[in-house]
């Protein structure tokens, strides 16, 4: 097994990811941190932010599953060409996260329904 894989018996990789900070820590200058609220749950995140950036810091990949076959959506292209981030903010539906900057209070709901 390749190094840095899953232990035996260790957490799955869907525990790891759910786990760990996805935010870099060094040289980074950010906006003042707020709140938003996806699916119902409090997530922080940084005015300047994409609500792209807020889902991957919070280990959030799946926003939505497509027809037919209910494949997983999540971030694909990151710049607003792909529309497979597409997710219900404060009541607009289809909006793309990719390009959409949070705001305290916001309210995002995924399409994974």
């Amino acid at each position: 097994m390749a190094a840095g894989g899953p232990t035996p018996g260790g957490p799955s990789t869907e525990e790891r990811v759910n786990t760990r900070s996805r935010r870099l820590t060094q040289n980074v200058e950010r906006g003042r941190a707020i709140q938003l609220r996806i699916d119902g749950q409090l997530v922080p995140a940084y005015e300047g932010e994409t609500i792209a950036a807020a889902l991957l810091a919070a280990g959030r990949r799946v926003l939505r599953h497509a027809e037919p076959k209910g494949d997983p959506r999540g971030i694909f292209c990151g710049i607003g060409i792909c529309f497979d981030c597409l997710v219900r903010v404060d009541g607009t539906r289809n909006v793309r996260a990719c390009l959409t900057p949070v705001h305290d209070g916001m309210q995002v709901t995924t399409l994974q329904q």
